[in-house]
């Protein structure tokens, strides 16, 4: 059932944030990082409630293994998250199922408004990543960030001055700039996991395309569905092996299924058009013809 406003707590401030989760008051009204180590979750922050901040994580000792699709996850070491304004979020572990330490970074989207960081912030989609697919750092990575937030942490308790915005920012942006960086080495060390992640996802694009025609065209979200794993991940993941996003290879394997319909079957091009998916003929001749540099007509006569 959809949920409405009345059911879940707007946070719309770091001070909401902090007092709805039971944690110290914010210094900087736009930033704060928080001290994981010991701290116990109020009652009331079970029930769920939507963030317009933007948070990020390093958890360690988190006792168990988290279960995910197919998947086991183990979270006992240091893990990195990143979370985006506008979700919903509650703490759903029980006090008692872990004692995890580390830190919190929360700050609201108007720390970035006047910076470019501002909108470099959307291009980093980890953001969107689901909790499994959660930085795994080493040591060494993990001594970088925690150097990185504790300096981020003396700065935002400092008094507030003319240049105390410019500080933090540079920071934070130094800190995500380096979570890029180990999320892209990742990709490279896990490499038994992500080319088993890429073969299923060829799998499942062939498998789509082999079976009968007059089917809704694809979409990223039903692969990623399929694959257990969120729409941004696996395009991050397709474009480090690949230097192709996943709409980009669904758009290659729509291509190659309409040159077949195109030579082997008397279709016209409005019937190719539906047979493929499209609602709109003129869509498919042109996302044809930027694909290939023909019109499906022009590509047609020309291998007569």
């Amino acid at each position: 059932m959809k949920q409405t406003a009345k059911d879940f707590q707007l946070l719309a401030s770091v001070s909401d944030f902090t007092r709805f989760f039971g944690f110290p008051a914010p210094a900087h009204p736009l930033f704060t990082v928080i001290d994981l180590a010991g701290h116990q979750p109020p009652p009331e922050s079970q029930q769920p409630a939507l963030r317009q901040l933007y948070l990020v994580s390093l958890k360690r000792n988190l006792n168990g293994r988290l279960r995910y699709g197919h998947g086991s996850y183990d979270f006992s070491e240091g893990v990195l998250g990143f979370y985006a304004p506008g979700q919903l979020c509650a703490s759903d572990y029980p006090a008692e199922a872990f004692d995890v330490t580390g830190w919190l970074l929360a700050f609201h989207p108007d720390l970035l408004a006047r910076y470019p960081l501002g909108q470099k912030i959307n291009g980093y989609n980890f953001f969107s990543y689901q909790v499994n697919e959660a930085l795994h750092l080493s040591a060494q990575e993990e001594t970088q960030l925690n150097e990185l937030a504790a300096s981020l942490r003396r700065e935002s308790e400092q008094p507030v001055d003319a240049f105390s915005q410019d500080v933090l920012v540079a920071q934070l942006d130094l800190l995500l700039t380096y979570a890029n960086r180990f999320y892209h080495r990742q990709f490279q060390t896990r490499r038994t996991a992500s080319h088993d992640l890429l073969t299923r996802f060829e799998a499942e694009l062939t498998a789509y395309f082999a079976a009968s025609d007059s089917r809704p065209l694809p979409t990223v979200q039903h692969f990623a569905d399929a694959l257990h794993v969120s729409p941004a991940y696996l395009s991050d993941l397709l474009r480090t092996y690949t230097g192709q996003n996943t709409q980009q290879h669904i758009h290659q394997a729509l291509i190659e299924r309409a040159k077949h319909l195109l030579l082997s079957t008397s279709l016209s091009i409005n019937e190719t058009a539906f047979r493929l998916g499209f609602e709109y003929p003129q869509y498919f001749s042109r996302l044809f013809k930027n694909k290939t540099g023909f019109t499906p007509a022009e590509f047609r006569f020309s291998v007569q």
